[in-house]
């Protein structure tokens, strides 16, 4: 085997499960945008941890 094998590596962010995930629009107000800015600062979470979390909570 050559040494100068190239690791391939995939594109894109990496998955979060076993199947791929999609992408969903979600258009905030500006006060709603706010709002989940700093929730998101007070918990050490990103945006979209945040709103997999409440779409977690509501639909079970």
């Amino acid at each position: 085997m050559s040494p100068w094998v190239v690791k391939r590596r995939g594109r894109g962010r990496p998955g979060r499960g076993a199947e791929p995930a999609q992408v969903v629009a979600l258009r905030l107000t500006t006060d709603e945008l706010a709002a989940l800015d700093a929730r998101a600062a007070r918990e050490h979470k990103t945006r979209s941890q945040l709103i997999r979390e409440a779409i977690g909570a509501y639909a079970s």
